[in-house]
């Protein structure tokens, strides 16, 4: 659906030349809700605003559904615009014009008639919640409402995708939630393919399918949420998952805390159905080893439930190398911790 081939956006020139990407490479598949994460800075305002051209990539190439954005002339990409609808931060809404009339704009633009915007608008105006609002201006209009207003806008023009910046960044925790839970909505609803950006490991979890991790104007980690967040690879990712074994000054004394012969701490990840499930403790009766829970979470990915614990298996030393080889052949991922 989205090809960023060799992308690179240089600012400046001569000696003042700064760099926001460098030859990166991304593919979004359609229908997917895929979400871009870095700190600021990183790269990932810029990113998002290449690949409906607000900013001309220095080199490299854009694909939209098989459209090499960055090959079209100006009247050719205002055209190919009208699929890719964008949603900001600060929701960018005209402050003298009504809701209706700030769904309506772009539909106005396109000489789109009258009976047609009213039709097209009341039905935004359902789906984001707001048909008791259409006369209020932006001023009368909490957060949430004016980015609801900004949704609608954007799907006024029936795109085949959706870009966020920074969407909920603006938002307090609640409203940051029905948000997201309407993009989830208007994404299965439509089959929309949704790229949003963000610096809240939060909204990545919540709802998208597959990650990258941007830093210093390149990807470096890659993948499905549930393998990027569970088994983050790169320290950058490491940053954004709050509670990371190993820089836990507590939970390092509790894995060391005891006078035994031999124990092994390890980190056991659970996903999907085995979450609820009671596999360790019938693992541990079958082997007789003994173990002390230190840490764990349970939570979900998008739709799907995990949980990680991390224990201290106390006994013989074959018992336990027994009880971590079966835990993994019964799906489970179970990582040996120093």
């Amino acid at each position: 659906m989205i090809e960023l081939k060799q992308l690179t956006k240089e600012y400046g020139k001569g000696d003042r030349v700064t760099t926001a990407l460098s030859n990166l490479n991304l593919s979004i598949e359609k229908g997917e809700i895929f979400g871009v994460i870095g700190h600021s800075g990183a790269g990932k305002s810029t990113l998002i605003r290449c690949i409906n051209l607000l900013e001309r990539p220095t080199s490299g190439e854009v694909w939209v559904d098989g459209v090499n954005l960055t090959s079209l002339n100006t009247q050719q990409l205002q055209k190919e615009r009208r699929r890719i609808g964008m949603i900001f931060q600060h929701f960018n809404l005209l402050s003298s014009a009504t809701v209706y009339d700030n769904i309506a704009f772009p539909l106005r633009i396109a000489h789109t008639s009258k009976e047609t915007i009213a039709a097209k608008v009341n039905e935004l105006l359902a789906l984001v919640g707001l048909d008791e609002h259409s006369d209020k201006y932006p001023a009368q209009l909490s957060g949430g409402q004016k980015q609801r207003v900004g949704i609608a806008r954007a799907l006024a023009s029936d795109p085949e995708v959706l870009l966020c910046d920074e969407a909920t960044s603006a938002l307090d925790p609640q409203t940051t939630d029905s948000i997201l839970k309407l993009l989830l909505d208007i994404n299965k609803r439509f089959n929309l393919t949704i790229v949003l950006i963000t610096h809240e490991m939060h909204v990545i979890q919540s709802i998208c399918d597959r990650v990258a991790v941007i830093h210093a104007g390149g990807i470096v980690e890659y993948g499905p949420v549930t393998e990027v967040f569970l088994k983050p690879k790169h320290v950058v990712t490491r940053e954004f998952i709050r509670g990371e074994a190993s820089g836990n000054e507590l939970l390092q004394q509790a894995i060391h805390a005891t006078h035994l012969a031999f124990s092994q701490a390890v980190k056991i990840t659970f996903l999907g159905e085995t979450t609820y499930g009671s596999i360790l403790s019938r693992t541990v009766r079958e082997t007789g080893v003994d173990f002390a829970i230190l840490q764990g979470t349970i939570s979900t990915i998008k739709d799907t439930p995990y949980g990680q614990l991390i224990v201290r298996f106390e006994g013989e030393q074959e018992g336990i190398i027994r009880t971590i080889d079966k835990l993994v052949q019964q799906g489970l991922d179970v990582e040996v911790m120093a």
